[in-house]
């Protein structure tokens, strides 16, 4: 049985001020080519379908058009909701479409949805896990007065009470931070990482379809995978290359994986050099100038208009910087006021949570402002 794995499509996403509507119809085209040119047994959404929990009207009705002709192919569509998305928005109507092969996941009350399918080895059990929070979990199953503190907490809740039969093969499609997975600067994170779950968790899955971080990557095993983004949502994002995975489960045990690139209407590049450099005539010719860029410019004094001047040739110039001698001094003045800025309590807490991945407790906050008031009258 083959899918084609994506996430994070954040429909309706804004970057420095342009929009990407038309990037995203571009690529979500490109995915539904793919999808048939591998006669895909369906299509996998790990999370983040929209960009924001109300969606603009236009970012609706791309989803609309995707799915309408994903159902119209008779593609099966499996998607969860993610921490952009409202999780009653995505569920709205799913009960409905299901008989079309659209299967969104409902709001989570302690049930994970299960969609039983059939080939030639057998059953194949896939889960559909929105993303969850401790306190979802602990609300769904406050009738057990389970203590659910932690997100692993609330993850390993959440799986233990899915109906799973270790002998058959089990997919999971889920929105969570798996330990040792890598971040990109467009991505929401917690002071900490206090979001975090490990991999374990997922041991009973043969395939876990993972959304949430940005970038490609598998997480301690290849079948707990992030497929990343289709486009480049911020510009640490410039060097990699986007794609969807495609996965194939054979018999149980066997799970093959591969990459198909994404070619996206604009790229995201960067640009660095001299204000001469970057607009001689050389330097441009042969490359796409209608990409999203950001450009550092390397001279002592600033240019004039800059911004403007570059967007003749430039025309998707998001962002320009100077790297020189007088942005590093700031860069360094800045760093330095605000860590002056700061209480020997507040670094501390923030020490704390960067080496125990945790917020201090309350209990723990007392002891410390206890200790700090000490030494300080002892000064």
């Amino acid at each position: 049985m083959k899918f084609i794995h994506t996430s994070d499509l954040h429909l309706g996403k804004r970057l420095n001020e342009f929009s990407l509507i038309e990037d995203q119809r571009y690529i979500l085209k490109r995915i539904l080519d793919i999808v048939l040119a591998e006669k895909a047994d369906g299509l996998i959404i790990a999370g983040d379908i929209y960009d924001r929990q109300v969606p603009s009207a236009e970012s609706v009705q791309l989803l609309d058009w995707f799915l309408t002709e994903l159902a119209g192919y008779k593609v099966p569509v499996f998607a969860v909701s993610g921490n952009h998305d409202s999780a009653e928005r995505i569920a709205f109507g799913s009960r409905l479409m299901n008989g079309r092969g659209i299967y969104l996941s409902p709001v989570y009350q302690g049930k994970t949805e299960k969609i039983v399918l059939q080939d030639s080895f057998g059953p194949v059990n896939l889960y559909l896990l929105p993303f969850i929070r401790p306190s979802v979990v602990r609300h769904a199953l406050e009738e057990e007065n389970l203590e659910i503190l932690s997100w692993q907490d609330a993850a390993e809740a959440a799986v233990s009470r899915m109906e799973i039969n270790p002998e058959e093969r089990n997919l999971l499609v889920a929105h969570q931070f798996v330990t040792g997975a890598s971040r990109c600067e467009s991505e929401e994170f917690m002071v900490g990482g206090i979001d975090r779950v490990d991999g374990s968790v997922f041991s009973v899955f043969d395939y876990v379809a993972l959304g949430h971080i940005h970038s490609p990557q598998h997480i301690g095993r290849e079948t707990v995978r992030y497929c990343g983004t289709p486009l480049k949502y911020s510009f640490s994002e410039a060097e990699q290359k986007k794609s969807v995975t495609v996965v194939e489960l054979q018999e149980k045990g066997m799970v093959r994986l591969r990459t198909i690139p994404l070619k996206p209407l604009h790229d995201l590049r960067k640009i660095r050099g001299t204000y001469l450099e970057v607009t001689v005539r050389s330097f441009y010719e042969g490359s796409n100038t209608d990409d999203y860029l950001q450009i550092t410019l390397t001279d002592e004094e600033d240019v004039p208009d800059g911004m403007q001047r570059l967007r003749v040739i430039y025309p998707n110039l998001m962002r320009l910087e100077y790297d020189n001698r007088r942005t590093r001094e700031s860069r360094s003045v800045e760093q330095v006021q605000e860590v002056e800025k700061r209480s020997g309590m507040e670094l501390f807490e923030e020490f704390y949570e960067l080496q125990n991945n945790q917020p201090m407790s309350e209990q723990q906050k007392k002891f410390a402002r206890d200790l700090f008031r000490e030494i300080q009258e002892k000064e």
